[in-house]
């Protein structure tokens, strides 16, 4: 499996899972998340995907400060409903990091470990487009994405009807491809930290 260099290179997402360790699926229940997994779980690299990405990240720290955020206790609410836009892929990458799930996920052992009612849509948020909680001490934070701020190569746009109707040349493929993933790796290597593109709102 060949994927680009820059996934490599992105932030890691590190967290505490109590039932993986637990079940002794991780010394410590210590796990790490990478650019990597969530293509894997969405099938993809879009803006969409890697500001999910982003986006988790920015909230746990905020929440956690130096400590590992706990997978399995963390809330969280969506502005937007389940089936708008992109808010399902976006929540795709959510419950893969932090374990939260609407009603489907894992149920819990002798009333420990519950997956379940972490993970809310169509909820009322003061600034961000998702808000962040922790179970144990109630603190949140709201966090949303300035995509706008890191454009993309106009020719994307020329581009994609092109590659998707079939009439692209295989050098135009090529370079829609490249021109597509190069937002994606700015977005990752350049503005990962950046509150003007991963904005946000502490206390919300």
């Amino acid at each position: 499996m060949q994927l680009p260099d820059f996934f490599a290179a992105a932030p890691i997402i590190r967290m505490r899972d109590p039932l993986a360790e637990f079940l002794g699926a991780a010394e410590g229940g210590r796990l790490e998340y990478g650019y990597a997994d969530v293509v894997r779980l969405a099938g993809h690299s879009c803006p969409t995907v890697a500001s999910a990405f982003l986006l988790t990240r920015a909230a746990l720290a905020a929440l956690y400060g130096g400590e590992l955020p706990v997978r399995g206790e963390i809330r969280v609410d969506f502005r937007e409903a389940r089936a708008a836009g992109v808010t399902g892929v976006m929540a795709a990458v959510v419950t893969l990091i932090t374990g939260a799930t609407e009603d489907s996920g894992f149920r819990g052992i002798g009333g420990h470990f519950n997956r379940r009612d972490r993970l809310f849509f169509g909820q009322d948020l003061v600034a961000g487009e998702l808000r962040f909680s922790r179970r144990d001490s109630g603190a949140a934070v709201e966090v949303a994405a300035r995509l706008d701020s890191v454009a993309g190569d106009p020719r994307v746009g020329q581009l994609l009807p092109r590659c998707l109707s079939g009439a692209a040349s295989p050098e135009e493929a090529a370079l829609f491809r490249e021109l597509w993933q190069a937002r994606v790796r700015r977005l990752l290597l350049d503005h990962a930290d950046d509150p003007a593109v991963i904005v946000v709102h502490s206390n919300a």
